[in-house]
C-alpha cells in the first residue's frame, strides 16, 4: 500500500533533521518532541510515584481512568532504542490507553543506555512488574489482571519480562502487548530492514547505533533477554497482541515473533498497519490511522482484562 498521506506530511517535516545515528545521546534526547498538556487526553488521575528497589528507586507514573471498567493495570515500557524516551514522551499514549481500556496504566522510567547497558533495563522492567503485583492492593488494583505493554524497545522489555516471569517465578500476567517490537538483532538483515532501511524516520543505521549503545558485548545479541526471538521456547507465555507497521525496519522480526508464539501454542492477535511507519503510536494527534491503532489496542487490553 502507499504511505499514509498524513504520515507522508510528518516525514516531510523531518527531512531537514539530522539522522539519529549522527547525534550525540544528549542531542538525541533533547530532540524528542511531545504534545503540550492541553492537547493530551484527560484522565481521572495522574500521579508520579517511586518504586523502592534495593539500593535505589525506580520512577513511574500511574494513570487512572475517569470511569474504571476493570481494576487491572497495564505496566507500560516506552520505546526509544533503549537510549531515549521517558515518562513525558509517551504520556499522551498512556493517557489514551488508560481512558480507552478503562483501567490503570503504570508507566515505568527504566534506566537507559549507554549509561546503563544491558541487562539494566530488563532488570528494571521485571522489578517493576513484581513491585506492581506485590503492592497492587495499596492502589486498589488486581494483581491477577496485569498486562505488560510497550512500543519498540519497550515492547522488547515487555516480551522479555513475560519470558522471565515464566522462567523465574511469577507474577502471573494476563496478556502482553507488543507494538512494533524489537525482537532480534540488526544482523542478518531481514527483508523489512533492507526495504525500509532509510526514508521512514527509523533507519537501519539508527538501530545499529542503538544496539551498540545498549549491549556491553555484541555477543549478548544471542541472549534471549536481549533478543526474545532467540529464546529456545515461547510456550507457556500469556496471550499476545503484536502490532507492526508496513514501512518499518522492525516489521519482519515482530511478525516472526508473533508466528513463533503461535507455533508454541500461545494465543496471538497480529495487526499489521499498512501505510504506517515505526513510531506511529506517538503520532495520533497528527494521523487518524495512527490514533485508530492506539485506541484499538486499548480496546484489546480492555477485553483481555475482562476475560
Amino acid at each position: 500500500m502507499p504511505l499514509d498521506p498524513e504520515v507522508a506530511v510528518i516525514l516531510k517535516t523531518l527531512e531537514s533533521a539530522p539522522p539519529m545515528e549522527s547525534l550525540s545521546v544528549e542531542a538525541l534526547r533533547a530532540s524528542l518532541l511531545y504534545p503540550p498538556l492541553e492537547r493530551r487526553r484527560p484522565v481521572g488521575e495522574v500521579a508520579d510515584i517511586s518504586m523502592p528497589l534495593p539500593g535505589r528507586s525506580l520512577p513511574a507514573r500511574l494513570y487512572r481512568p475517569v470511569e474504571a471498567h476493570s481494576d487491572g493495570v497495564t505496566v507500560f515500557f516506552h520505546g526509544g532504542g533503549f537510549v531515549i524516551g521517558n515518562l513525558d514522551t509517551h504520556d499522551h499514549v498512556c493517557r489514551d490507553l488508560c481512558a480507552e481500556s478503562g483501567a490503570a496504566v503504570l508507566a515505568v522510567d527504566y534506566r537507559l543506555a549507554p549509561e546503563h547497558r544491558f541487562p539494566a533495563a530488563v532488570d528494571d522492567s521485571l522489578a517493576a512488574v513484581r513491585w506492581t503485583a506485590q503492592n497492587a492492593a495499596d492502589f486498589s488494583l488486581d494483581p491477577s489482571r496485569i498486562v505488560v505493554a510497550g512500543d519498540s524497545a519497550g515492547a522488547n522489555l515487555a516480551a522479555v519480562t513475560a519470558l522471565r516471569v515464566r522462567d523465574e517465578g511469577g507474577p502471573q500476567l494476563r496478556a502482553q502487548v507488543l507494538v512494533y517490537p524489537v525482537t532480534d538483532y540488526h544482523t542478518p538483515a531481514t527483508r523489512s530492514y533492507l526495504d525500509n532501511q532509510t526514508g521512514y524516520s527509523l533507519t537501519r543505521a539508527a538501530m545499529i547505533r542503538f544496539w551498540s549503545d545498549y549491549l556491553v558485548d555484541h555477543g549478548d545479541a544471542t541472549h534471549p533477554h536481549a533478543c526474545p526471538l532467540r529464546a529456545p521456547s515461547l510456550s507457556g507465555l500469556p496471550p499476545a497482541l503484536v502490532v507492526t507497521a508496513e514501512f518499518d525496519p522492525l516489521r519482519d522480526e515482530g511478525e516472526a515473533y508473533a508466528q513463533r508464539l503461535r507455533d508454541a501454542g500461545v494465543r496471538v492477535t497480529l495487526w499489521r498497519y499498512d501505510g504506517l511507519i515505526h513510531g506511529f503510536f506517538r503520532m495520533g494527534l497528527a494521523c487518524a490511522k495512527a490514533q485508530e491503532g492506539v485506541l484499538r489496542t486499548a480496546a484489546w487490553i480492555r477485553e483481555a482484562m475482562s476475560g
